[in-house]
């Protein structure tokens, strides 16, 4: 029986799995796609770090304070990798997410 997941499997790097995706939300990560990035961040038993457009600097990426901290805006590059327990499916999880926009259903403005 075949068990491949669905989406392609995560670049593996010096014990992590690592992949990067462009941020495509309309605002970035403001609050509210930031909350939705953190709590699925935090669901997996894994560290899961990320980058914004090759700062060198990785930030936790179960930390509300230090996403939203990052003001990443739409076109920014994110690195994003884990370590650990389940870190392949952390890492296409939270891509998916990005890719997804979020599941925000309004990106560019406000809703009436």
């Amino acid at each position: 029986m075949d068990h491949k997941p669905r989406q392609q499997t995560p670049e593996t790097t010096d014990g992590y799995c690592q992949t990067q995706i462009e941020v495509t939300h309309g605002f970035g990560l403001h609050a509210r796609p930031s909350v939705t990035f953190t709590r699925l961040a935090r669901s997996f038993p894994c560290t899961v770090e990320i980058e914004v457009n090759d700062s060198g600097v990785w930030l936790s990426g179960k930390s509300i304070v230090k996403i939203m901290g990052a003001r990443i805006r739409t076109g920014s590059i994110l690195k994003i990798r884990a370590r650990g327990l389940r870190a392949s499916e952390a890492i296409a999880a939270l891509k998916a997410l990005v890719e997804r926009d979020f599941d925000e259903e309004k990106k560019h403005g406000r809703s009436a």
